[in-house]
């Protein structure tokens, strides 16, 4: 067994990629296995034909590629195929539909993998983009099954398609994972064609090429692990109980769904991800927190930080018992921001992310309050206990009813209902307000009737409206 591929069994023996991670619909712990697919698109153009360090582009590419399926032969779980392109037409013929999968997936395959690759000769064009579109019938439909491609390439798309298009058209429709792309023997800016198409690497030379395709391979078959530290503003791990969504996203669809959990000594659990997906990290505080591009090492023990103090907004009812409203809504908005953040009923109590918040009171009339809410601290907010407007006739017309103001001015508040009875009992906060009305039988305006009242915590304020 070469060095590298001895490097690769003693990473992988530990442990490999025997059990997916929880999906969106999580499964239970005693779910089967699931099957991963590697599939190799390789380049077999006739540019794979000149010369790299003593050799052909080719040999080295089929040599160390058959090293490869063959350490892998005797893992479960695992199945391998192999599709070309450029190989079956002479490059003067520019065929751009030139490729075909020559070996299907199967579980130790890798004689078959092996003989295949012999028996190839570059020859043709480069169409990748075509390859790809190819590449989507040759998984089965087998969406438990990790999907995984790897293509290695010297040169360019030939065929006037778009393969970083296509790559993530196919990465939405779930086909495979994010690819990996191996460019041979290129130089730098080779790159910044291909990259857009999945995770990008620069094999300059034949050693490089080596440690590179054992890489990709130890980062699709290791365990990858991710612990989630909720922290406060000084770094101090004492949030949980939080939902995080691990969104992919390419799809922008949920992975995986946990409550964050912690154990009796304040650690965080650990948490199996595929490490081939891009993540965005969705802290469901409220509001919700989104952390982009999450720094996950393929094959390693992620640790991730990330600060949201929280502190709990109490909605606390007044202490008479008299409340003519019953249940109070309370609308919760960041400061300076109109979008409504939650809404509440008073007496229940909620969380929040330390900062400036609005709290809109729902009463008549409303209240606007402007909190600060602190890690791990309460912040009450309340209102005092209403009276009731008590309107004893019951003439039918219109009305409305306004709050005055210490500067002599008044604000709308409310409407009676248009052309019925103006009889009605309305729960109020205390203060000083205005009853503008006329009758639906008065014959101008000038008839409109007006009357000042106060109303009290807890008591009844009766006004008296009379036709005119």
């Amino acid at each position: 067994m070469s060095h590298p591929v001895r490097v690769l069994f003693l990473l992988l023996s530990g442990w490999l990629w025997l059990a997916g991670p929880l999906r969106a619909q999580q499964a239970p712990p005693s779910e089967q296995p699931r099957t991963t697919r590697i599939l190799f698109v390789l380049d077999a153009s006739g540019s794979m034909q000149a010369p790299w360090e003593g050799q052909q582009r080719w040999d080295i590419a089929k040599n160390l590629l058959s090293k490869m399926v063959d350490s892998l032969n005797a893992y479960p779980n695992l199945e391998l195929a192999l599709r070309a392109y450029g190989h079956q037409h002479d490059n003067k013929e520019n065929n751009c539909e030139d490729s075909r999968l020559e070996v299907p997936f199967a579980r130790k395959n890798a004689g078959a993998i092996k003989q295949r690759l012999q028996q190839l000769k570059p020859q043709g064009n480069t169409p990748i983009t075509y390859a790809l579109q190819q590449s989507a019938g040759d998984f089965p439909a087998d969406k438990s099954a990790r999907n995984v491609l790897i293509l290695i390439t010297d040169g360019l798309e030939s065929c006037k398609g778009d393969p970083c298009a296509t790559s993530l058209a196919l990465q939405r429709k779930r086909i495979f994972l994010k690819p990996f792309v191996i460019g041979i023997g290129a130089e730098r800016e080779f790159g910044k064609q291909l990259e857009c198409m999945g995770t990008y690497y620069n094999a300059a030379d034949v050693k490089t090429f080596r440690t590179i395709l054992n890489d990709v391979i130890a980062q699709t078959l290791a365990r990858t692990t991710v612990a989630v530290n909720l922290t406060d503003d000084l770094g101090r791990g004492v949030e949980s109980n939080v939902n995080m969504t691990f969104i992919n996203n390419v799809t922008e669809t949920p992975e995986y769904n946990y409550i964050h959990w912690r154990d009796e000594k304040g650690q965080p659990d650990v948490l199996d991800v595929d490490p081939l997906q891009s993540y965005d990290l969705v802290i469901n505080t409220v509001p919700a927190v989104r952390h982009p591009n999450l720094a996950i090492r393929p094959g390693k023990a992620n640790v991730l930080n990330f600060k949201v103090p929280q502190g709990t907004l109490v909605l606390q009812n007044p202490l008479s018992t008299l409340n003519a409203y019953g249940r109070v809504q309370a609308v919760v908005r960041q400061a300076g921001n109109p979008v409504t953040l939650i809404s509440r009923s008073f007496g229940t109590r909620q969380k929040l992310l330390a900062g400036n918040y609005e709290v809109e009171l729902l009463t008549l009339p409303r209240q606007l309050r402007r909190v600060t809410i602190t890690q791990g601290r309460e912040t009450v907010v309340t209102y005092d206990a209403p009276g009731t407007l008590n309107i004893i006739s019951d003439l039918k017309g219109y009305g409305s009813i306004y709050r005055l103001n210490p500067d002599d001015t008044q604000t709308w508040l409310y409407n009676l209902p248009e052309g019925g009875s103006s009889k009605i009992n309305l729960p109020m906060q205390p203060g000083t307000y205005r009853l503008v009305f006329r009758t639906s039988t008065a014959t101008g305006s000038k008839f409109t009737d007006t009357r000042s009242f106060t109303i009290r915590s807890g008591q009844t304020t009766s006004v008296s409206i009379f036709g005119k």
